[in-house]
């Protein structure tokens, strides 16, 4: 339910900005998740799991 809301309230925020602001926004987040992508892939090479 909180993510539900949330996406509601960033998806809002998006709606009201203007389009410039909503891409660099979109491209830092896109960063974001490659790079913590890259990261995790990283650790469960030189980690990995029991299971």
């Amino acid at each position: 339910m909180a993510a539900l809301l949330l996406l509601g309230v960033v998806m809002g925020s998006v709606a009201h900005a203007p389009l410039p602001v909503s891409l660099v926004a979109a491209a830092v987040i896109g960063v974001w998740l490659v790079v913590f992508a890259l990261r995790e892939r990283s650790a469960r090479r030189r980690h990995p799991s029991a299971n």
